[in-house]
């Protein structure tokens, strides 16, 4: 996957940041001691965890050295720990489980989410709780139009995987049952339909994409000639699925899950 921008994936950021305080505001938590921050990209749900709990030892976790360059540089290296790893095998350290743990539009990417929810919510202390937003937009235009470009053209053959993978977040009922099943002694989900409004009419549309959801469809192009050619088709079928609204604008609605989770408190001896 190419490198990450935090300059193009930052000119939307207030409507990124939004479902990351809402999921903030949902967490029943007085006093964690100890956070961790999975994908925390350049840093925003993480200052806001400093914020409301300025006493806690908060780790930001992601791969892009990139991403948190600008975190680091945002928060001045005074009160988060900025770590570079994989979120796919982050594993607590030796200095103990996290209280809370929470994943802003992160865990989309990864696959295996059987497995993947269990095992983070296990990773938790006792009475901790897991926080996670993810984008749930695959069946929308924005999405589903990269697919269908994506099965025309010369690329066809480079995306058949990308095409024929199922669905990256399953329906919020799967997440809850599966959370049941692996212990959760409470689990908060929801899910929300931003109306997101974009200046720069469809066009927009194809920028909020270009930093997120195309990014691994680019990627396996072999050349700046195939992407743009693959950018261009992706914009002209924009441009008849959204229709621009007076000044230029966009309405682009985009639908994000959210689960909370907690973990039992231990027995008493």
């Amino acid at each position: 996957m190419t490198d990450w921008t935090p300059d193009t994936y930052l000119t939307f950021a207030d409507h990124r940041l939004r479902p990351a305080l809402d999921l903030l505001a949902r967490i029943p938590m007085d006093a964690p001691r100890r956070i961790v921050d999975l994908g925390c990209g350049t840093g925003a749900l993480t200052r806001h965890l400093a914020a409301r709990w300025p006493n806690a030892e908060i780790t930001g976790l992601d791969t892009s050295a990139e991403m948190l360059s600008r975190a680091q540089a945002e928060d001045g290296g005074k009160t988060i720990t900025w770590v570079q790893g994989d979120i796919a095998t982050w594993t607590p350290d030796d200095q103990g489980s996290p209280d809370l743990i929470t994943s802003n539009a992160a865990l989309h990417w990864l696959d295996g989410h059987d497995v993947l929810f269990p095992r983070l919510l296990d990773a938790l202390a006792p009475g901790g709780v897991l926080a996670v937003q993810m984008p749930r937009n695959h069946d929308r235009p924005s999405h589903a139009l990269i697919r269908a470009v994506a099965k025309e053209g010369p690329w066809e053959p480079l995306l058949a995987a990308l095409v024929a993978a199922p669905p990256p977040v399953d329906p919020p009922e799967v997440t809850v049952r599966r959370l049941l099943a692996a212990g959760a002694a409470t689990v908060d989900a929801w899910e929300t339909d931003y109306q997101q409004i974009l200046a720069g009419g469809p066009d927009a549309v194809a920028a909020f994409t270009d930093s997120t959801a195309l990014r691994p469809w680019l990627a396996r192009l072999p050349d700046a000639t195939m992407r743009d050619a693959f950018r261009a088709a992706y914009r002209g079928r924009l441009a008849t699925a959204y229709e621009s609204l007076p000044n230029g604008r966009v309405l682009f609605p985009f639908r994000r899950q959210f689960l909370v989770a907690t973990r039992p408190h231990a027995e008493s001896p």
